[in-house]
């Protein structure tokens, strides 16, 4: 699968390392090119362009939530492309949301670009839990979240999460990133506000 990661942090990072890992072509698109480069270089994925982005079967926007509808404006028309929003509206300690109750930052994204096919997932892992993944410390695989109004979109990520080994659980509609992101945040809190450290992550567990 072709996947554009839009971003050149750690959880963009991450994402360039496990798509070239489990076969995908993986492509890097910055604001700075040079860093998308060197990132490039490092994990085995390719750094284009932005106007070469959105020729691809889905884009990951692994950007802060604020930079997000800009790094995807700056890819030129996305009409029709899956994109997946991973974005959490955190303020700027980290330790609280932005938005939440009435909306959410994947609705936010969706009504700035309407015609994108929006899927939120993959926000309620830490970078490192990612880039290392997919099993933790006890051999558990922590499962992607997916929300989505377009199921064809919502399925095809849910196929991307399991070629990178983990398991998906289906969150319903767009609407309840409003429940995914404050998931997020929990987890955000506990792995530094608590100190268990950026190597958890939520899951939703049967009882047999």
């Amino acid at each position: 699968m072709k996947v554009t990661v839009v971003g050149t942090g750690n959880m963009a990072a991450g994402f360039a390392k496990r798509l070239v890992q489990a076969g995908h072509d993986a492509r890097l698109v910055g604001r700075n090119l040079g860093k998308a480069q060197a990132l490039a270089r490092e994990t085995g994925a390719s750094a284009v362009a932005a106007a070469e982005g959105a020729a691809s079967d889905i884009v990951i926007v692994a950007t802060p939530f604020n930079a997000a509808v800009d790094a995807l404006k700056a890819l030129g028309d996305l009409s029709g492309k899956v994109v997946v929003d991973i974005t959490n509206p955190l303020t700027a300690d980290y330790m609280g949301l932005t938005i939440g109750h009435t909306t959410s930052a994947a609705e936010e994204i969706a009504k700035a670009l309407p015609g994108v096919r929006l899927v939120k997932g993959f926000n309620t892992l830490f970078a490192q839990v990612l880039a290392a993944g997919p099993k933790l410390a006890d051999g558990s695989v922590p499962p992607v979240f997916l929300a989505a109004d377009d199921a064809d979109a919502k399925t095809k990520v849910a196929d991307l999460a399991k070629s990178l080994g983990h398991p998906v659980v289906d969150a319903g509609p767009l609407k309840n990133a409003r429940y995914l992101e404050p998931l997020a945040g929990l987890n955000i809190y506990l792995g530094y506000g608590a100190g268990l450290g950026t190597t958890v992550a939520p899951a939703w567990l049967p009882l047999a």
